[in-house]
């Protein structure tokens, strides 16, 4: 079955397109899947949608309204001197997905169209919704809150990691309006147990909070100026503005990839400066309340963040890294994100009813691999602590010589080992049984037994052993004589001589030549000194 899913949003639109082998693919408008929800009228009458009614607003922006969606309840939408009903202007974007798809289908109509909405919408906004989409010949939709879209993509990508009767929260910040809800999974799909949500709060208030924080900057050092790029009067001061206003959409998207940017102003001729950390202090406050928002929705489930399969976030400003980070600090759980937040719901309201092949669960969908936020990372591990393995790993063991164990207190120190040197292979022998490393020493205690091997002692009451020091066994290698141990309270000294060959010793005769030579130029020299002198 051909089916076309539509996600009509505040400033994009998303649709993607079921073929008959069940086949998903997005439909594309000049090269994007996101299509701008914005509209304009000319002044011959045609409506132009998207990018084309974007670069027309540059002529006269006050024929231009660059989100629709947001005059739901309004009624009429006033672009130029024209009044349009609301949801004939909705059906202008709606046309143009219909063309799209029609055009990928070879001519053909798809023989359903599923609709998403937020889960907040009543009857009367679902109407607008319904009755656009038969102004744009697209028939009677099937109707799908976005947070049910959305579980139901993770549901699919994720497969049995959320099984039925378990609950996940979602997280959807659009453009403008933000959506907290908590869905159950049943059978049958998915309930919505409980949802909350902010009117007006989205990526286009985080574009006027950009703005007033420019206003504050330079108005007074550009009164005039900045005074008609705030409240233009006439079509070149509202071509400024909206100039402005797009290169500022641009830098906070930007800001979620580096952290800085510059934002031309256009009236001022001045670039100004901005970084993610001036971003964040002035989206703070948005994103402060949606947290408290999903938090009160989660309690209005009844549950707990841990009673969560997880946290997911969709829409285009979730991509903000401070909202991740609000989340898990105040909930405690890490969120979700994926590579494209805004394809998220379209594909989810494609894969409701769709069966999924044996081992599909897990395979990327067109909108990325679901990813969990991950924390700052740790400092690094100071040198010479060796960390923890984790699991299913063997832990790491320093390479370097190993240091032999100290004797117990009250044992005598025996001379040091000499450096091992290499051995020559010898043919295997039998093993000779194992010994302990410390033997008794002559007039020293007697030597602790070696655990697990029975000793014969004097009948007596039992004694409940204490702590044993560890004792090292290994076989006897090499026999080596033992050397009795010196007295504590005598350390030998080598008497310092002259250098005098050691007997027993046979010197070179090279060294004895060399010096017979020496010591005759040595007389020759002092000879001729001497005839010189007299």
């Amino acid at each position: 079955m051909r089916v076309l899913a539509i996600d009509f949003g505040t400033s994009n639109t998303v649709a993607m397109l079921r073929t008959a082998d069940g086949r998903m693919r997005p439909l594309l408008f000049d090269g994007s899947p996101l299509l701008p929800s914005a509209v304009y009228l000319n002044p011959d009458g045609r409506m132009s949608v998207g990018r084309d009614a974007e670069r027309s607003a540059r002529t006269d922006p006050s024929r231009f309204e660059p989100n629709p969606k947001r005059c739901v309840d309004d009624g009429q939408i006033i672009l130029g001197d024209t009044e349009l009903p609301v949801p004939r202007v909705f059906s202008q974007v709606l046309t143009q997905v219909a063309v799209e798809a029609r055009r990928q289908l070879s001519g053909a109509a798809p023989e359903e169209v599923r609709l998403t909405h937020p889960a907040r919408w009543g009857e009367r906004r679902r109407a607008v919704l319904t009755e656009a989409a038969r102004l744009a010949g697209l028939g009677s939709p099937r109707l799908i809150a976005e947070p049910v879209g959305a579980a139901s993509y993770f549901t699919a990508v994720l497969g049995s990691a959320v099984p039925n009767g378990r609950s996940l929260a979602i997280y959807d910040l659009g453009g403008g309006t933000f959506d907290a809800t908590v869905v159950r999974r049943t059978p049958n799909g998915f309930d919505v147990l409980a949802e909350e949500g902010i009117a007006n709060v989205g990526g286009l208030d985080f574009d006027h909070a950009i703005v007033e924080h420019l206003g504050k900057t330079y108005a007074a050092s550009h009164a005039e100026s900045w005074t008609k790029l705030s409240n233009p009067t006439d079509a070149n001061d509202r071509r400024h503005r909206r100039l402005l206003y797009e290169d500022v959409r641009a830098a906070k998207e930007m800001l979620s990839r580096t952290t800085s940017t510059d934002i031309h102003l256009p009236a001022l001729e001045v670039d100004a400066h901005l970084t993610r950390e001036e971003l964040e202090t002035m989206v703070r406050p948005y994103l402060e309340d949606t947290v408290e928002c999903l938090k009160r929705t989660i309690e209005a489930a009844k549950l707990t963040p841990s009673d969560l399969v997880g946290i997911f976030l969709v829409g285009g400003s979730s991509r903000i890294p401070l909202a991740a980070h609000l989340i898990h600090t105040a909930l405690g759980v890490a969120p979700t994100t994926l590579e494209q937040p805004e394809t998220v719901v379209v594909e989810g309201a494609l894969c409701i009813g769709v069966a999924r092949p044996a081992g599909a669960a897990g395979q990327a969908g067109h909108s990325g691999v679901p990813r969990t936020f991950a924390p700052p990372l740790r400092a690094p591990a100071r040198p010479g602590i060796v960390a923890p393995a984790p699991l299913g790993r063997p832990a790491l063991r320093p390479t370097g010589p190993m240091v032999p164990p100290r004797p117990p207190a009250g044992q005598p120190v025996g001379p040091r080992p000499p450096a091992p040197q290499p051995v020559p292979p010898r043919p295997a022998v039998a093993p000779a049984p194992p010994r302990p490393l410390n033997p008794q020493a002559p007039g020293g205690p007697p030597a602790r037994p070696v655990s697990g091997v029975p000793t014969s002692s004097p009948p007596g009451p039992a004694v409940r052993p204490g702590p044993q020091p560890p004792q090292l066994l290994r076989p006897p290698l090499v026999q080596r004589p033992v050397q009795p141990p010196l007295p504590m309270n005598r350390v030998p000294v080598r008497p310092q001589l002259p250098f005098r060959p050691q007997p027993g010793k046979r010197i070179e005769p090279t060294v004895v030549l060399t010096i017979v030579v020496l010591v005759a130029v040595v007389v020759a020299f002092a000879v001729l000194l001497i005839i010189g002198l007299s």
